[in-house]
């Protein structure tokens, strides 16, 4: 009897300890979502290597374009490609206080799992500290290179959060 009373507030605390999320996409914030480019870095012309972004945020999504120009070769000759390239990744995003976090995958052109080929593969996570938000400008500060970073509103989007 007693066994089968504590294997009873056991499985009781199981199912009313956690809540399921729901099964639809959230929200994001409202400021982030649309397409967003970075047009120029600063100081391009004096660095071995830059990236340059571009956003597509969408509810609690993001998809970005990476242009990487780089003086360097740190690839194979065939991976070089003159010293410009583009890498994709998708995934989430948050915002906590000043920064924003990204967690996603690189993928392929059409945002497809990449895994092989030339440049990064597996996960993509990056945080930006977030300098100034308006309405057609966001300024960051990348956390792994203290590069800023100015986006430029290209294009409003209106989440309508999907099923999952």
């Amino acid at each position: 009897m007693f066994r089968t009373s504590i294997l009873f507030l056991c499985i009781l605390c199981a199912f009313t300890a956690c809540t399921r999320l729901p099964n639809i996409q959230g929200k994001g914030s409202a400021i982030f979502q649309g397409i967003w480019n970075q047009d120029s870095v600063e100081n391009e012309s004096k660095l071995l290597n830059y990236t340059q972004h571009k956003f597509k945020i969408t509810c609690d999504s993001f998809y970005v374009d990476l242009t990487t120009h780089s003086k360097v070769n740190y690839y194979s000759d065939s991976c070089f490609n003159n010293g410009v390239w583009k890498e994709y990744a998708k995934g989430v995003y948050a915002i906590r206080n000043d920064s924003l976090f990204l967690v996603g995958t690189f993928t392929k052109e059409n945002y497809r799992q990449k895994i092989s080929g030339c440049y990064q593969i597996g996960q993509y996570i990056k945080a930006f500290k977030i300098l100034k938000t308006a309405a057609q400008k966001i300024v960051m500060e990348s956390s792994d290179n203290q590069r800023i970073v100015t986006l430029v509103l290209k294009e409003q989007i209106i989440c309508v959060p999907k099923s999952l």
